[in-house]
């Protein structure tokens, strides 16, 4: 893989779907518990086994110790996401992805940077907590986040979706290219990834990579219990892991982007 690679993030609750990213070509993982709650820290034993087992992709795990989309986070939960923190890193997580805000929605630098300190030099990617900022001060933000230490930003510009949101996407990543990673996620598919990779011209993307993000995917017939919650106010469905096929046809579009 060349600098110039467009590289796929997949985000994964279980060892089945990670061996399905590396099998479809991704750069790295995400790995998370309940991806049905937008993604909640892993169980060591599933970061354990992974690195126990012949799997090669580098693992970014999650820091998010319960669920719903305000990140304005208690003493005593910070205190937990540090525990976290700790033994995943010792038992192997190549970095991690965190964000926490204060209650007028501005980024809780304290919080943050206590998170940065434990991280021991291992990268840690600002996960889209980033989208519920004011976005007039994107730039801003992105700046101190970069100072707190952060290699990357995961970031819908804003909106439900990369693809609605495209268009700060590709502000940010136009004047932050240099010094920060800004990387589109939600709602990324088969059918509308071209699209977002042109006109954001990021150098990563992030997708869960579901049968449900190729155009081509049928739902089967059988009668399945719905699912409506949200992080970023996209649906999830608990019952379908990633697919290697719908990665696969990720990186091959990436792929060829990448030689324009």
């Amino acid at each position: 893989m060349s600098a110039h690679d467009i590289k796929l993030e997949v985000c994964v609750d279980s060892i089945k779907s990670a061996f399905a990213a590396e099998e479809g070509g991704a750069a790295r993982i995400e790995l998370c518990a309940a991806l049905q709650e937008g993604g909640l820290t892993p169980t060591i034993g599933t970061l354990k086994t992974l690195k126990e087992l012949p799997f090669t992709l580098p693992i970014h795990c999650m820091l998010r110790p319960r669920r719903g989309t305000d990140f304005v986070y208690s003493e005593e939960e910070l205190r937990a996401v540090l525990t976290d923190m700790e033994l995943l890193r010792s038992h192997g997580a190549d970095g991690f992805v965190f964000g926490a805000l204060t209650p007028e929605r501005t980024i809780d630098v304290d919080k943050c940077r206590r998170v940065m300190e434990q991280s021991y030099g291992l990268p840690v990617t600002f996960h889209r907590a980033f989208d519920l900022t004011d976005n007039k001060y994107m730039h801003e933000n992105v700046e101190l986040l970069k100072e707190l230490g952060f290699k990357r930003v995961l970031s819908s510009g804003f909106r439900a979706s990369a693809a609605e949101g495209v268009e700060a996407l590709a502000q940010l990543i136009a004047k932050h290219h240099r010094d920060m990673i800004i990387m589109p996620g939600a709602g990324i598919k088969v059918s509308n990834l071209e699209e977002i990779l042109t006109f954001s011209r990021c150098l990563e993307f992030h997708a869960s990579a579901l049968d449900t993000a190729s155009e081509d995917y049928s739902a089967p017939t059988t009668t399945r219990m719905e699912c409506d919650v949200t992080m970023g106010k996209q649906d999830i469905d608990p019952y379908y892991g990633t697919n290697a096929y719908v990665v696969r046809k990720m990186v091959v579009i990436a792929n060829a982007m990448s030689c324009r």
